[in-house]
């Protein structure tokens, strides 16, 4: 029988092969460097992930220093770790991440993808309000759009945490800190709809406080609003891969590209620390770089 620490390995590499489709190289590499630091924990007595400490991962890096690593291979080796726990948090399983966030900014800055705002446009046309799902699907998108909740976020949503009066959402996210987000006029429209037209089709008289209902009128699942969007996606013509996080890095990037002030943002996204909310500042002015060169008269045509 496997221990805890394998166990949890494979629950992750499930979730993550479901809702972000990585290749196999991807996921044989975070088993390989997940498996790793287990053996590193298990020669420490340590039995379980909640168990491990800034500590260990602080030696844990001092020896792959030791081995020759250096800074890009180290934050490599660390991604797949920092995303467990991040995963492990969301279950319910720890408090709090314990990897050193400086070792895991080592490397190269890797930019969320994001797609354009006409992209965004087709995706939210795709959902046919001539049926019940199709009604779900496009409040669901409109929502996620217009206020960056994670996918963790959106599926828990409850009925009693919207505020119509106000046009807001009370979210509890990452270590229970509650944020209020708004959500503007498209989304209010459809999530009404939604209330009237659809959502009463799924519950079917059943007590649920659950916002999003599937057919059986239970709450939507990450794995399975993954399953829609990327569907959608695909509909609209859109050829990069399209997640439930890629609407929450474009609906940051956008709001920057409007005006919007980083605070704001962060706010809004819930993020703990300003610097992560930053990422979003090289997406707009990689963009602005492509604006400048597809529309400035000396640089039209030229080379990359």
């Amino acid at each position: 029988m496997k221990e805890p620490l394998s166990l949890d390995i494979d629950a992750f590499l499930n979730m993550i092969l479901v809702e972000k489709g990585l290749s196999r190289n991807t996921l044989e590499a975070y088993s390989r460097d997940l498996n790793r630091v287990a053996n590193f924990l298990k020669r420490r007595g340590v039995t379980s992930w909640d168990r491990g400490s800034n500590l260990h991962f602080r030696s844990y890096v001092s020896q792959l220093r030791q081995r020759g690593l250096g800074d890009r291979s180290i934050a490599r080796n660390l991604v797949a770790l920092r995303q467990l726990y991040r995963f492990l948090e969301r279950e319910g399983k720890i408090k709090e991440n314990p990897v050193p966030r400086v070792f895991s900014r080592l490397g190269a800055v890797k930019l969320p993808r994001t797609i354009h705002k006409e992209e965004v446009e087709q995706l939210l046309r795709q959902p046919s309000l001539s049926t019940p799902l199709g009604v779900r699907d496009q409040a669901m998108l409109e929502l996620l759009y217009a206020t960056g909740l994670r996918v963790s976020e959106i599926v828990s949503l409850q009925t009693h945490q919207i505020n119509f009066d106000g046009d807001f959402l009370t979210v509890k996210g990452k270590g229970a800190k509650v944020r209020m987000i708004p959500f503007g006029k498209w989304a209010r429209e459809k999530l009404l709809y939604y209330l009237s037209r659809g959502r009463p089709k799924f519950a079917r008289g059943r007590a649920s406080s659950f916002l999003f209902l599937t057919r059986s009128g239970k709450p939507m699942s990450r794995q399975g609003f993954w399953k829609l969007i990327r569907r959608y996606a695909r509909a609209a013509g859109i050829e990069r891969r399209v997640t439930p996080h890629t609407l929450r890095h474009s609906f940051a990037t956008h709001l920057l590209e409007g005006g919007a002030d980083l605070r704001s943002v962060q706010s809004m996204l819930g993020h703990a620390d300003i610097s992560t909310t930053q990422i979003y500042t090289h997406l707009t002015r990689t963009r602005l770089k492509e604006i400048h060169r597809k529309y400035h008269p000396r640089e039209r045509g030229t080379a990359k």
